[in-house]
């Protein structure tokens, strides 16, 4: 049995501004390409054989901003979001919920930290945890084969060991590494000078930003200008703390739901059929019944 959480802000985001979707006026007016969008993906998802949904939920950012934000005024927040992107997010949530889709709706925190309260959770009690993503901040959630990401964009599954090869890392190095290369989606400046190779090779010696020695003697001998960086880390040490923490997702956030709520049973037939009315998107319902799709089971309510 396996359990996906999948980042419910990415792919709305993708679908606002994927080429291959077209333009999508709800039965009401309003642009709805992203929420439309999303619905079409979660679809995929759940008809996927490969991945083969049984327990599922969805983490949204609504709004974009956390108690990060109190923490760091250049971390990422709605602003420069489309207003016609920005007018989806409740929508977007609806359109999962017709779907019959448990939705993590994200204010003091973000979507990340539900992902990765979900996998810390679920971890011992399903075969595989699946976090839906190609968002590296969430690498310091993975754990062997127990915890994978999926980054169903580039077709790639990217467990620990595939961390390893590709960053030169341990997943409880993630948020040291963002600290010293930064991370421009969360507004993540990094420290000047530390590039991806000199903070792997600094992170697999070392483990975390106070265990790294003040005298460069000491780092990998592989590192180049380790004297001036090691000036660098001593004196930029405080923000690369605080950096660290920006970048350090939450593992308690406070969700009600237990596994057995996760399970899906189907997409709720009458829901979503009012849901297809709603956003003029009878289509995905002809496809739907045109590929025998798996609906809700008789007598079982949706969430």
């Amino acid at each position: 049995m396996r359990v996906h959480l999948v980042d419910g802000t990415f792919e709305l985001f993708r679908a606002h501004f994927s080429r291959r979707i077209a333009s999508h006026r709800a039965a009401a007016g309003w642009e709805a390409k992203a929420t439309v969008g999303l619905a079409m993906s979660l679809l995929g998802l759940l008809h996927d054989a490969s991945e083969a949904v049984t327990h599922v939920a969805v983490a949204f950012d609504n709004p974009i901003r956390s108690f990060r934000n109190d923490l760091w005024p250049g971390y990422k927040s709605d602003e420069g979001v489309p207003p016609e992107l920005r007018a989806q997010f409740d929508a977007a949530e609806e359109a999962t919920r017709a779907l019959g889709v448990i939705v993590w709706s994200m204010r003091d925190l973000e979507a990340d930290d539900a992902l990765a309260t979900g996998a810390r959770r679920f971890r011992g009690l399903a075969e595989q945890v699946r976090i839906v993503t190609p968002d590296k901040d969430l690498g310091q959630c993975l754990e062997g084969r127990r915890v994978v990401m999926v980054d169903r964009v580039r077709r790639r599954e990217i467990d620990e060991g595939a961390l390893g090869v590709r960053r030169g890392i341990r997943p409880a190095s993630v948020p040291d590494y963002l600290a010293l290369v930064g991370d421009d989606a969360d507004g993540i400046p990094g420290l000047p000078g530390f590039g991806a190779r000199t903070a792997a090779r600094l992170l697999f010696a070392h483990g975390h930003l106070e265990d790294i020695p003040v005298d460069p003697a000491r780092w990998p001998a592989a590192i180049r200008g380790a004297s001036q960086l090691a000036r660098t880390l001593d004196a930029e040490r405080d923000a690369a703390m605080l950096y660290r923490r920006l970048a350090t997702l939450v593992t308690d956030a406070p969700l009600p739901e237990s596994l057995d709520d996760l399970r899906w049973r189907g997409i709720p037939r009458a829901r979503f059929e009012s849901w297809c009315a709603a956003l003029d998107a009878r289509a995905l319902l002809a496809t739907l019944d045109a590929r025998n799709a798996r609906w809700e089971d008789a007598g079982v309510s949706s969430p």
